[in-house]
C-alpha cells in the first residue's frame, strides 16, 4: 500500500498533571516534593530527582509526586525507571490512571514496542475517554504500523475533542490522503475484477470453440466409420453366363 505519509508534530508525551496548589499541608506533601516539584516545573530533571526519589520512599501513595519521579526519569531517558514506577502506581492512579497509562504508551511507542504501546494507549481510552492525547498517540501509532482504516476514527474522535488543535489542517490532509488511497484501492480492485472477468469470458470462448470443433470431427470420423461398416457388409454376386 503506498500512501504519502504525513509527519504529525504531536506532542508524544501526554499532559503533565496540575501542580499542586495550597500548602504542603493541605496537600500532603514534604519538602522534598517541594523542592523536586520547583525544580521540575523549571526543567531541571537532574537537580529534581534526587528530592523526588526521597519523597518517593518517604511516601509511595502520593500519584502526583510519583508521578513527577517517572517523568523525570523519562526526562532522563532513564526509561525503564519510569516504567516501573508507572507500573507500581497505575493500579492506585485513580483521576490519574489515563494519564499514567498513556505514559507508558510513550515509552514503549518509543522504544518499538509497538503492540504494547497500542495496549496501553487503549487502556488509557478506557480509563478516561475524553482523555485526547491517547486518541491521537493511538492514531499516530496505527499510521506508522500501516493500519490505516483504523487509524481515521482515532483521528476524528481526537478533533472532535479538540475542535481548535493546531494540528487539524495536517490532520484533515493525512485523513484525506488516506481516503484517497482507499478510493484508488477500490477503483484498482474493480479493475482488475473486470479484466480478470473478461479473462475468464474468453478463455470459456476458447474452450467451447475448442470443443465444438472436437465434437465437429468426432461427428465427421463416426460418419466415416459406418459408411465403411456398410460397404464391409455388401457383397457383389457374379454370375457365369
Amino acid at each position: 500500500m503506498k500512501i504519502i505519509v504525513i509527519v504529525i508534530l504531536t506532542a508524544v508525551f501526554c499532559l503533565y498533571p496540575l501542580f499542586g496548589q495550597g500548602s504542603a499541608a493541605e496537600n500532603g506533601r514534604n519538602a522534598d516534593l517541594i523542592q523536586g516539584e520547583e525544580h521540575f516545573i523549571h526543567n531541571r530533571p537532574e537537580d529534581a530527582l534526587p528530592f523526588l526519589q526521597q519523597a518517593f520512599v518517604a511516601d509511595q501513595t502520593h500519584i502526583q509526586g510519583a508521578l513527577y519521579l517517572a517523568m523525570a526519569y523519562e526526562q532522563l531517558e532513564q526509561l525503564d525507571e519510569a516504567l516501573a514506577i508507572y507500573r507500581m502506581i497505575l493500579p492506585s492512579g485513580g483521576e490519574q490512571s489515563a494519564l499514567i497509562a498513556c505514559n507508558m504508551g510513550n515509552i514503549y511507542f518509543r522504544t518499538g514496542r509497538s503492540s504494547l504501546a497500542e495496549q496501553f494507549y487503549s487502556q488509557a481510552i478506557r480509563f478516561d475517554p475524553l482523555y485526547s492525547p491517547a486518541w491521537l498517540n493511538r492514531a499516530n501509532l496505527r499510521i506508522r504500523n500501516g493500519a490505516l482504516r483504523e487509524a481515521i476514527p482515532d483521528y476524528e474522535r481526537y478533533l472532535s475533542l479538540e475542535p481548535a488543535s493546531s494540528q487539524r489542517p495536517q490532520i484533515e490532509q493525512l485523513l484525506g490522503l488516506i481516503r484517497q488511497e482507499f478510493a484508488a484501492q477500490d477503483i484498482r480492485r474493480l479493475m482488475a475484477e473486470e479484466a480478470a472477468r473478461a479473462d475468464a469470458e474468453r478463455r470459456q470462448q476458447l474452450i467451447d470453440q475448442l470443443a465444438a470443433s472436437l465434437q465437429a470431427q468426432a461427428d465427421e470420423a463416426e460418419g466415416i466409420a459406418a459408411g465403411a461398416e456398410e460397404l464391409s457388409g455388401y457383397v457383389s454376386e457374379f454370375e457365369l453366363e
